[in-house]
């Protein structure tokens, strides 16, 4: 698929902008291939235990004047214990109070329902937590944890009556069966978001990138394709895989993109990204419904 085929038909009619902060960043103890945020992999990145609090409130102001309508809290970590959890719902509510209307997301990975009802209670909506690949080629990127605790975690976001953000990484030497796979699993976890996020290599990491542009729009329209009432969110790795063919990804069936920067990579700025959707006709949301 190129751009002149992609299907116009899956364009939408708005956009939904989220944005990212970083609450705590690297010296994490898993192993993942893929993640500059390991420990084990020593990437030249920016380590930090917490985030000042009033940094992650301007940030959240930052990502209303940008138009987002997703602000999402991410900690590096196996998972969420009891002093991150204390500490997202500290900035939950900090921001709650700022902005009641600003839809609050948390990505802390493994969770437990108890935990994830207590972020509900914060004002948190929405959890993202991503199966990043198939089943079977995640055991080769990853030895600390599971895919199972993955699909676990997100079956749990659902039971408790949080919006799941499910989605994963496409591009990290995984073959096209597993990514059939991946979107089978999504698929069957029935998300409200679906966040498609596609490798950013790293000389410090041990993966090499194998996707395309049109192999990843491709994928886009077969997300969009096995999920029409999902939003499909192109996040990580936008900028370095699409280039001068973004436009593609809503043609492809995208409806959502991270405004800003991601975790520890510089995304496009604000404002030429809302320049792109005004001169593609695309009206920036206003609301999740």
């Amino acid at each position: 698929m190129n751009a002149s085929n992609a299907n116009t038909e899956l364009m939408p009619k708005e956009v939904y902008l989220c944005a990212i902060c970083n609450i705590s960043s690297g010296s994490c103890s898993e192993d993942c291939k893929f993640c500059t945020q390991s420990a084990k992999y020593h990437v030249d990145i920016e380590i930090y235990k917490q985030k000042d609090l009033q940094l992650i409130l301007e940030e959240a102001n930052l990502a209303i004047k940008n138009q987002a309508l997703g602000f999402c809290l991410v900690s590096s970590g196996r998972g969420l214990d009891e002093r991150t959890l204390k500490f997202v719902c500290e900035a939950s509510n900090l921001i709650k109070k700022h902005h009641p209307d600003l839809n609050m997301i948390a990505c802390n990975g493994i969770a437990t329902k108890e935990q994830l009802r207590i972020l509900k209670d914060s004002g948190i909506r929405s959890y993202n937590h991503n199966l990043e690949s198939s089943q079977n080629y995640y055991e080769k990127i990853c030895s600390t944890h599971s895919w199972s605790e993955r699909f676990e975690t997100c079956e749990a976001v659902q039971e408790v009556g949080l919006d799941l953000c499910c989605g994963g990484i496409w591009g990290m030497g995984e073959s096209n069966d597993d990514r059939e796979s991946l979107l089978d699993s999504i698929v069957s976890l029935d998300p409200v978001s679906v966040a498609m996020n596609f490798y950013h290599p790293n000389s410090a990491l041990p993966l090499e990138k194998n996707i395309d542009i049109d192999e990843a729009l491709l994928w886009i329209r077969k997300t969009r394709e096995a999920l029409p009432k999902s939003m499909v969110m192109v996040a990580g790795g936008r900028e370095i895989t699409f280039k001068e063919r973004v436009a593609d990804i809503f043609k492809s069936g995208a409806n959502s993109i991270v405004i800003g920067n991601y975790l520890t990579t510089s995304g496009d700025e604000p404002n030429r990204d809302l320049l792109m959707l005004e001169e593609l006709g695309l009206k920036v949301a206003k609301s999740c419904g």
